[in-house]
């Protein structure tokens, strides 16, 4: 039997790193290894701070979703002192936490997933007439012309013509499992460019509401941003209407772009609706509350567990039931390898043993990631999008059934379709248009109420720490665009005793856990996986940039002795 190893390091996302080692035999992955090759631990940085701040710091865990950790965490300190923010506050968060995941999931599907399925360089080979009119047949989006995709198709051949594809150098082009037209792949470049710029726009919202983008402004207890119709400083009538405009574009752009885009080359690639399901098993934590976070049955994105793959029915979600495991992990718990600690009881004690020896044979290491192993009741959990769909469409939540319908409908596949890589980016897909759309009746409330003369978004009751017990603890949760995002937080004297944060990426890359149970990202590469070309992983990339942790920058290929025989560049 043929059996290659092939190791993809780093899959790069801006604010860490992922190696992917993988067992190829005869065209398919056989076994994977997912290793986070960076360590941070801002838990301990966070000790003996006033948990007031916390949110700044745990704010930089993450450069890309710039809101999410902010959150969490206000919400982690507002639960242990008991804070109830103010409903202008709840819909600030959600208008900002919203517009966070229209920006972060266009950005994603164009810049970091979409040339996994889109040739470049097959562009040039394209007619523009005919890629206008498979524009239009698909989107009045007024971009979708001939001269405007002929001046597009005139800069890639620059680009090629000059030696050198700029942004797009270093593509696996002419692989074998690219399936696109010409045609398709020049409209999807076009796009890929426009995006570029429609991004610095929308995230105006952030800026607005926050002072600043990246990491904008929020506060324990509601949000950092005055309201005052007749003050030039504050939240007033001039930003509101560019709040509205800001909106307006980012939802024509997921409507007329993005969610048509998604749709058409997702059905030139039906296959992949058997490939790369894995665990089976989905946790969604809930929400964007529509009445603040006490009333879970008012959350748009509802909470629960779906286990087995079995939409029949969704357990109740219950955070005191999660632990982390480091049996596999570069770490040690006084307690020792075999236990497992919720975060409340957790501990970010480092104990890096080094690479394995060869470095190349990840399995052969006892412990080989920095990333600890999170189980729910002892299962290994998926989150995300496709998580968060796959629960919300259990739950009979009326909005994702009628998206999945409509796109398991034109791609004429069933649902089994959805545990899937393909269904992981329909998933996100979806999810956009739905929260794009809600970004409109949030603006209404937060307009209403300000019309009715509520402008308060501070609750200050208990802020001072005299008012405070002297320990407490708290969970904040926040779905973010990756997933399911826990901070959890204990206050001993008015400072924070211990932090702890479980991260999408925590879930889904996790590693093995001592049971053998393998984490998100491997079951997920071992599920009816191909791999046609050992020297250009396309296939690799494809599945886990489904899952969003990371953009790819290089490629290292070795034979089964470990001995290195070449390096390729990735997209």
């Amino acid at each position: 039997m043929a059996r290659t190893k092939v190791v993809v390091d780093p899959i790069t996302r801006i604010e860490g790193h992922l190696r992917i080692e993988v067992q190829a035999e005869n065209g398919r992955i056989a076994d994977a290894w997912a290793v986070t090759t960076m360590f941070r631990g801002l838990e301990l940085v966070l000790k003996g701070r006033d948990p007031r701040d916390a949110w700044a710091f745990a704010q930089r865990i993450c450069g890309v979703c710039t809101t999410v950790h902010a959150i969490a965490s206000c919400r982690a300190v507002e639960d242990a002192l008991g804070i109830t923010i103010p409903p202008n506050a709840n819909v600030i968060r959600n208008l900002v936490h919203g517009m966070q995941y229209v920006h972060d999931h266009v950005m994603h599907f164009y810049h970091l997933h979409a040339l996994d399925w889109v040739d470049v360089v097959s562009a040039l080979k394209a007619d523009p007439a005919a890629a206008a009119k498979i524009g239009r047949s698909i989107s009045p989006w007024p971009n979708n012309d001939e001269a405007h995709l002929r001046e597009v198709q005139r800069r890639v051949k620059a680009f090629v013509d000059s030696g050198q594809l700029g942004i797009f150098t270093n593509g696996y082009w002419g692989h074998p499992a690219y399936k696109l037209p010409p045609e398709v792949n020049l409209l999807a470049v076009s796009h890929y460019l426009e995006a570029l710029d429609w991004q610095r726009h929308v995230v105006k919202l952030h800026t607005i509401f926050g002072g600043k983008n990246p990491h904008p402004n929020f506060l324990v207890g509601g949000m950092a941003c005055a309201i005052n119709l007749d003050d030039t400083g504050t939240i007033n009538a001039v930003r509101l209407n560019e709040i509205w405009s800001t909106i307006r574009q980012a939802q024509a752009f997921v409507e007329q772009v993005y969610w048509p885009d998604l749709v058409a080359i997702a059905g030139f690639y039906k296959d992949w609706g058997a490939i790369g399901g894995g665990l089976g098993n989905y946790l969604c934590c809930g929400d964007f509350p529509e009445a603040g976070i006490a009333d879970t049955d008012r959350f748009v994105f509802p909470r629960g567990i779906v286990t087995g793959r079995n939409l029949d029915r969704v357990l109740e979600y219950d955070q005191q039931k999660v632990k982390e495991f480091i049996s596999t992990s570069w770490y040690e718990y006084p307690q020792g390898d075999a236990a497992g600690l919720h975060p409340w009881e957790g501990e970010t004690i480092p104990k890096y043993a080094g690479p394995p020896t060869p470095w190349e044979y990840v399995q052969d290491s006892a412990k080989y990631t920095w990333m600890k192993a999170p189980r729910y009741d002892g299962m290994a959990m998926e989150v995300g999008p496709l998580a968060r769909a796959l629960v919300s469409y259990a739950a009979g939540q009326a909005e994702v059934r009628a998206l999945v319908k409509e796109v398991l409908d034109r791609l004429e596949v069933g649902p089994p379709a959805l545990f899937s890589t393909l269904g992981r980016t329909a998933a996100r897909g979806i999810e956009t248009v739905i929260i794009a759309r809600k970004l409109s009746a949030w603006y209404d409330q937060l307009v209403d109420r300000i019309r009715n003369g509520d402008t308060r978004v501070f609750a200050g009751e208990k802020w001072e720490p005299a008012t405070w017990p002297a320990t407490a603890q708290g969970y904040g949760f926040l779905e973010a665009p990756r997933g399911a995002l826990g901070h959890w937080v204990q206050i001993a004297d008015g400072k924070i005793s211990r932090y702890q944060a479980v991260v999408p990426t925590t879930w889904n890359a996790s590693p093995r856990d001592a049971q053998g149970q393998v984490g998100a990202y491997e079951a997920a590469l071992t599920d009816n996986h191909p791999l046609a070309r050992n020297d250009q992983p396309l296939e690799i990339l494809r599945t886990v940039h489904s899952f969003d942790p990371c953009m790819a920058c290089g490629v290292h290929v070795l034979d089964a002795t470990g001995r290195e025989v070449m390096e390729a560049k990735a997209q």
